[in-house]
């Protein structure tokens, strides 16, 4: 194990978006070091395996949903970390502006949705936010202008409610993943040429997988992470600088 033992133990974390995916690899490594989790999201296919270990409360969640958010929310009496995964992608389809205003709508507007809602909680508790801002936070992407554009616009509200937030003592960061083996990316994975193109340009030369991010998401939820704010750390195998 990389992290000590029961490290957040007494500690209650939202994730949302955590039913699938890197959320769900954030709501178990979370888990696992002691934290009692609540992974909240859409329902998942029945087809679909089963992503959350045992001992972590799911609930139904549309971050589109100022009731909803609000609803989940008053669930808790106490909440010290909020992760925000909850996220779409519609490769080929977001020049639509019905499309790219949906996914901006789930991406970023949910991402403040959830921020804005738990904030009160989180300064109760002196607590953290980590969000999912992604490698398309420093570039374009031709194909998936409201992607890109979402999580341009994650990182920049990570900065922005990382100080509006400091003087309620709590610290507000992203994760920057790169090219991950989710259900999100995998007619990339299975498209030999663009596969090959990704990995071409990593260095470490591989997908990296949703437990390699949920280690440093959960790491910006620790006290050896207490004087880091506004940071958007990438897990992208060096793809950035490539």
């Amino acid at each position: 194990m990389t992290f000590k033992e029961n490290l957040l133990e007494g500690k209650v974390a939202l994730v949302t978006g955590g039913r699938s995916g890197i959320g769900a690899a954030i709501a178990n490594h979370l888990a696992r070091l002691g934290a009692k989790v609540v992974a909240a999201g859409l329902p998942q296919p029945e087809s679909a395996p089963k992503a959350l270990d045992g001992g972590i409360e799911e609930i139904a969640l549309d971050v589109c949903s100022d009731a909803d958010v609000t609803a989940v929310l008053s669930r808790f009496e106490r909440l010290d970390i909020l992760v925000n995964c909850a996220g779409v992608i519609r490769r080929g389809d977001e020049h639509e502006v019905e499309v790219f205003e949906k996914v901006l709508d789930i991406n970023l507007n949910g991402t403040m949705r959830a921020c804005a809602g738990a904030r009160k909680l989180l300064k109760e508790s002196s607590g953290c936010i980590v969000n999912t801002a992604s490698m398309l936070s420093f570039f374009g992407g031709g194909l998936v202008p409201a992607y890109s554009a979402s999580k341009g616009g994650v990182a920049q509200l990570t900065k922005s409610l990382a100080i509006a937030y400091a003087a309620d003592g709590i610290r507000v960061n992203a994760v920057a993943p790169g090219w991950i083996a989710t259900p999100l990316t995998q007619a990339l994975q299975n498209d030999e040429d663009r596969s090959k193109a990704i990995l071409g340009r990593t260095p470490l030369g591989r997908w990296g997988t949703p437990e390699e991010v949920a280690q440093v998401a959960t790491f910006l939820c620790t006290p050896a992470a207490s004087f880091m704010t506004a940071s958007i750390v990438p897990v992208d195998g060096g793809y950035l600088v490539a």
